[in-house]
């Protein structure tokens, strides 16, 4: 598993176009795993900082209690439509999985019983149209591979 840090150490262009594309709005889609194994999509707020990726979730939340049960999840960024004349100028969107690690709550933490976790990131991956728009281009970046670049038609 790894850091944020090592993404951008490992791949900075690719970590600045992935961290772009989840900067693109507020709420992300997170994907956690229910007691019977299928799976829960919810809504999250994350943070880029110090070289880490952190979210927070509400005490009691189905979500919270999902990953205090199994910390794998998955997240992708906010999705923005290909502009239909120009798809090849469609940024693209962004996934990653990972584990979700307690952490501290912030000092300023005003929420009781909420979980404050980072993400050990296992995959990171950046879709989008390429040019000329007649293919996907799939980039990803793994913890023992490292980035990658494929396109499928």
């Amino acid at each position: 598993m790894a850091s944020w840090r090592d993404i951008e150490q490992d791949a900075p262009d690719f970590a600045a176009r992935v961290r772009e594309r989840f900067g693109a709005g507020t709420n992300k889609t997170i994907a956690t795993l229910r007691r019977d194994g299928s799976p829960r999509i919810s809504a999250s707020e994350l943070e880029f900082s110090d070289g880490e990726i952190t979210l927070g979730m509400m005490g009691g939340s189905m979500k919270l209690l999902d990953v205090r049960r199994d910390p794998r999840i998955a997240v992708h960024s906010p999705t923005i439509e290909p502009p239909a004349d120009t798809p090849e100028s469609w940024p693209g969107d962004a996934k990653l999985a990972g584990t979700a690690v307690a952490i501290d709550p912030p000092a300023d933490n005003p929420h009781e019983g909420a979980g404050f976790f980072r993400i050990d990131i296992t995959e990171l991956v950046l879709t989008y149209v390429g040019t000329p728009a007649d293919h996907l281009v799939i980039e990803s970046w793994h913890p023992d591979s490292g980035w990658r670049r494929r396109t499928r038609r």
